[in-house]
């Protein structure tokens, strides 16, 4: 398969996946702005939770420099919904995925290609009205059931051939990126004291974090107890049995590069092996003990090499693929 071809099915469907996510943070973001909060240290980055999503996404300083001043929820709706010079708003991914599949028309399906530009043509206007007029919430709720139809369509029409694997491993390497910073960020996040750890406002910000990636149900149906920061690190992280985790995203990206690679492209497939092996064999008191922060940052880095040896290997030049997401900064 052309490296062309490869690289605009690999980057649609990471676009699909990560405006889904972006749909998916913003409205636990909202709901979590409800809770009661109080910022106690202004110069902490997440100072106040409409922050999470521009620190999540590494665009915090991107937001600063169109909107200087306070930070205000609907600047960051706007930055994060329509603003065109954001190249991770929801809108842009969304324009971004559909001309990678216009592009690829002659390799996707007719309903594929249809499914992808309808959604386009009406997320403008629902966007606008959503900001303008109320009924955010309906809004991503709409993003994400679109996203979702998207794959359902492919799978359910696409033939299983290699432009289909690329789609899937686009799929599942943005979505543990995702999992990874919103897993971090939450872990990171200051109550407003230390008091209130394990108190009421802390099981909410976790059952937010949860609804984000739809395991609040999973998470009470395996544990049946109160939400902990433990059970909650080994259910995202090595849970293969949950879509979200990222050991069931690496099953997933393993068996899919065991297929792609061929004698001439092992390092892909090796590095993919090893971040398998870790999840696979490894125990949340190992996690814990390493430090969930320094876990999770080692794992990302991981990810984004093997990212970058999929664009060496399969896709376009690194210096030519759309930009992964800056890395999340360790923090103190």
């Amino acid at each position: 398969m052309l490296s062309r071809h490869a690289n605009n099915l690999y980057w649609m469907s990471r676009q699909i996946e990560r405006a889904e996510n972006t749909a998916r943070l913003l409205d636990v973001t909202y709901q979590m702005s409800l809770l009661p909060y109080r910022v106690i240290d202004s110069t902490q980055a997440w100072a106040e939770p409409w922050a999470l999503p521009l620190v999540i996404n590494g665009l915090a300083s991107a937001y600063y420099e169109k909107y200087p001043g306070p930070l205000t929820s609907d600047n960051v709706l706007r930055f994060m919904v329509t603003d065109s010079t954001n190249p991770s708003s929801i809108c842009s991914l969304t324009y971004a995925a559909r001309e990678n599949g216009r592009s690829m028309r002659g390799v996707m399906t007719t309903e594929m290609y249809e499914d992808l530009n309808a959604m386009w043509l009406e997320l403008r206007s629902r966007s606008e009205a959503a900001l303008n007029h109320g009924g955010i919430n309906e809004f991503f709720e709409w993003v994400k059931t679109q996203s979702h139809q998207f794959r359902g369509v492919t799978f359910g029409t696409m033939l299983r051939d290699e432009a289909y694997q690329f789609i899937r491993l686009g799929t599942f390497m943005e979505r543990a990126d995702n999992t990874v910073r919103l897993l971090d960020v939450k872990y990171h996040t200051l109550l407003p004291s230390a008091a209130d750890v394990g108190g009421a406002v802390d099981y909410y910000q976790w059952s937010a974090l949860l609804r984000s990636v739809s395991a609040l149900n999973s998470y009470r149906r395996i544990y049946r107890d109160v939400i902990t920061p433990k059970r909650v690190a080994e259910l995202l992280v090595l849970r293969e049995d949950l879509p979200r985790s990222l050991h069931a995203c690496m099953n997933e990206i393993y068996e899919i590069l065991r297929d792609l690679c061929k004698r001439d492209s092992m390092e892909p497939e090796r590095l993919a092996g090893e971040l398998h092996a870790q999840l696979h064999y490894g125990r949340v008191e190992q996690v814990m003990e390493t430090g969930l922060h320094e876990y999770l940052m080692e794992f990302l880095e991981k990810l984004h090499t093997l990212n970058d040896e999929l664009n060496r290997h399969f896709l376009a030049p690194v210096d030519a693929a759309p930009s992964v997401r800056p890395g999340l900064q360790a923090q103190t």
